[in-house]
């Protein structure tokens, strides 16, 4: 079975330079979440109100009429009357929703990860409160990606910043130290925590791995299972 969210955040990075400004990339990736969701067939409620219309994406990521600081993807009961969105290819429509059912936060370690993951565990820790805020009952999702290469190099402009090992740490020097803390501090929080091991070097001609796509595949299954085991049991 092909996972579409497995396969768009493999796009992100290989054949193509990763940017890591890009904000809509989170929101790119956990859209597919829900057509894995659909895809798998494990929620006759989810598969039901997808098919009818009634459940769809947040095209903006806020509930009509409660204020919650924005995720990177949610998934609740559409606004009655107001046209949602066919985009090719999906099975999920895109639209304005009144309340949100599964809410997904999305995360990108690629470099300096220690440097950076206090704000990471804040930011994901912070979108749990907003996604309950707007439904005590919203099923929560983090999906974090977490670099395991040997080598990178990120973009500032025009600038270029290798890893060197010393003053910029190679991913794979401190990929276990940041899974650790996201696993401690983070992970509690939510409903589902999805870490993504991968390796990119972010330098032509732009290689892509997974640490080990087979264990990928399988707990991201898994993981599909369990938020529809969820969806039934909430909805």
């Amino acid at each position: 079975m092909v996972f579409r969210l497995l396969e768009a955040f493999r796009g992100l990075f290989e054949g193509t330079k990763y940017e890591h400004r890009r904000s809509n990339l989170g929101d790119y990736v956990a859209s597919f979440l829900f057509e894995d969701l659909f895809a798998i067939g494990r929620s006759a409620k989810l598969v039901e109100r997808i098919e009818a219309g009634r459940s769809v994406v947040n095209t903006a990521n806020v509930t009509v009429g409660r204020h919650a600081r924005r995720g990177d993807g949610t998934f609740g009961d559409a606004v009655p009357g107001v046209a949602s969105i066919v985009v090719p290819d999906c099975r999920v429509h895109r639209g304005r929703i009144a309340s949100i059912d599964i809410g997904a936060e999305t995360k990108i370690l690629a470099k300096a990860m220690i440097k950076q993951i206090d704000r990471v565990i804040n930011d994901l820790t912070k979108q749990v409160a907003h996604f309950r805020r707007s439904n005590p009952r919203a099923i929560c999702v983090a999906l974090v990606g977490v670099n395991h290469a040997r080598q990178y190099l990120s973009f500032e402009g025009h600038r270029e910043f290798p890893t060197d090992g010393r003053k910029y740490k190679h991913p794979v020097q401190e990929a276990a130290e940041a899974e650790d803390r996201l696993v401690r501090r983070a992970l509690p929080e939510f409903d589902e925590f999805i870490l993504l091991r991968f390796r990119a070097a972010n330098t032509p001609p732009y290689p892509f791995e997974w640490v080990s796509e087979t264990e990928t595949r399988v707990e991201y299954a898994a993981a599909l299972a369990r938020i529809c085991r969820e969806y039934e049991a909430r909805f």
